[in-house]
């Protein structure tokens, strides 16, 4: 057995690794897939110092699928600054094979002179003056509800969960946190964040092209700046990373759908917590899982240890009726699995600290409700910027058993949001129902402060 490195960008002890394009590497390595030579072979007839010609005469002669190869490039990675939330979070729907990071929402701007104009993001010219009122009033509800609880606990010390022997500057911290994930819930989806991931070229086509493929400008021009960047580095495969009819067709699908069950289920009252889990243990009967669900658990020392076949081959599928949109972005970042929400605002909620009947809160909820449902009612696909972050929307996920776990561990673990507490901590309820045998290994947190 021989190994053979090869390195987009060597560390300084690995010299004498050859230094390759993303392109070069999947064509050497699709070259290579279809040769008995070796790779050494295969690198000493490549010309790194023309490699545009290496690659063309290595793909003249191999007969590949672009997906194929174009998984083999390695990490691409782009960073985006200044889109919305809703594109941030649109990006790891469709991005379910990336690494990637999103600004957190205690250092971003929050204010109106963050946000996207209203024709960047396709708000209707007629709407458009409502609309900017409309988030001009969330961010100012968002700082009158900050100030006021930051002042509450710097007055009432007992309320926020401070660690033994609090620092004053983690107290600080940890007080100014407690009044931001309390207020939050009235910033809009519309504000700007940035965003950053890592993928392979096939998947970056795959990600453009679904980009491409939607309704909302703001993705059209995200999908143009990602591919003219991209073809700088990966050309040949970027050129299948245009809009598709298949695409375009389930965009406008989900549109309808989205518009049709927002109108119905739009509100501005709180909704109350739903959750459902569905547990499929089913195996072939030529290959039945004898493994315990306890010898699956017991050997993790944390939630990042390797569990048994027992619970990675559990299906879970996990939803909720009422999640967030401040919890959605981060939840929606679990990778594995399928997610899937609606996108719409079946109520609204704010934490028992904050009164939706405050006459200031009730009148931008009752006209940020009535935006919405304008928009809905043309069709828009702008409805979405229309949304604050506190708008309930059903999100389900399917995944594994050994995935789930590791979620609901995170998410109730220490530093968690009280909120994804209190929604992994209801998932897990229901899931132990489902599988006892995972109780006494499955370590549900407190979300004690970090």
């Amino acid at each position: 057995m021989r190994i053979t490195g090869l390195a987009l960008v060597p560390p300084p002890t690995a010299a004498d690794l050859p230094k390759v394009t993303p392109e070069l590497l999947a064509s050497v390595l699709a070259r290579y897939s279809r040769s008995n030579q070796g790779i050494a072979a295969i690198l000493s007839k490549v010309d790194l110092a023309n490699p545009d010609a290496s690659i063309d005469r290595i793909l003249s002669f191999v007969d590949y699928g672009h997906a194929s190869i174009g998984g083999l490039t390695g990490g691409l990675a782009v960073a985006l600054d200044d889109v919305s939330m809703w594109l941030a979070y649109k990006l790891f729907e469709i991005a379910t094979m990336a690494d990637g990071q999103e600004s957190s929402t205690r250092y971003i701007t929050m204010d109106a002179a963050n946000l996207p104009t209203a024709a960047e993001l396709g708000i209707p010219d007629d709407l458009a003056p409502r609309w900017s009122a409309l988030m001009a009033q969330s961010f100012a509800a968002y700082h009158a509800e900050y100030a006021r609880l930051d002042a509450l606990a710097t007055a009432n010390p007992g309320l926020v969960r401070l660690p033994p022997d609090a620092k004053p500057a983690v107290v600080t911290r940890l007080r100014k946190n407690y009044a931001l994930d309390r207020a939050r819930y009235f910033i809009p989806f519309a504000t700007r964040t940035n965003v950053g991931l890592v993928q392979s070229s096939r998947m970056w086509a795959v990600t453009v092209k679904h980009l491409d493929s939607l309704p909302h400008p703001e993705a059209r021009t995200a999908a143009k700046l990602i591919r003219d960047e991209l073809l700088k580095i990966s050309p040949r495969l970027m050129r299948h990373s245009v809009a598709e009819k298949s695409f375009v067709t389930q965009a406008a699908q989900e549109l309808a759908a989205s518009c049709s069950l927002g109108l119905e289920r739009l509100s501005a009252a709180p909704l109350a917590d739903e959750v459902w889990v569905n547990v499929d243990r089913a195996t072939p009967p030529w290959l039945r899982e004898t493994q315990p669900v306890s010898e699956a658990l017991c050997h993790r020392a944390n939630r990042y240890g390797h569990q048994g076949t027992a619970t990675r081959r559990m299906r879970v599928s996990f939803a909720w009726n009422n999640l967030a949109l401040a919890e959605l972005r981060d939840l929606n970042r679990h990778r594995t699995g399928h997610r899937y929400t609606p996108l719409i605002q079946a109520g609204f909620y704010l934490p028992p600290e904050i009164s939706h009947t405050t006459p200031a809160h009730a009148a931008l909820l009752a006209e940020q409700r009535e935006l919405t449902r304008e928009l809905m009612q043309r069709g828009s696909p702008a409805y979405v910027y229309s949304l604050l972050l506190g708008a309930q929307t059903p999100f389900e996920h399917s995944t594994h058993g050994d995935k789930f776990i590791y979620e609901a561990e995170l998410r109730t673990g220490m530093g968690a949001h009280f909120r994804y507490a209190e929604h992994l901590s209801a998932a897990l309820r229901e899931f132990l129902k489902h599988v006892p045998e995972a109780r006494a290994h499955v370590v549900e947190g407190t979300a004690e402060p970090e």
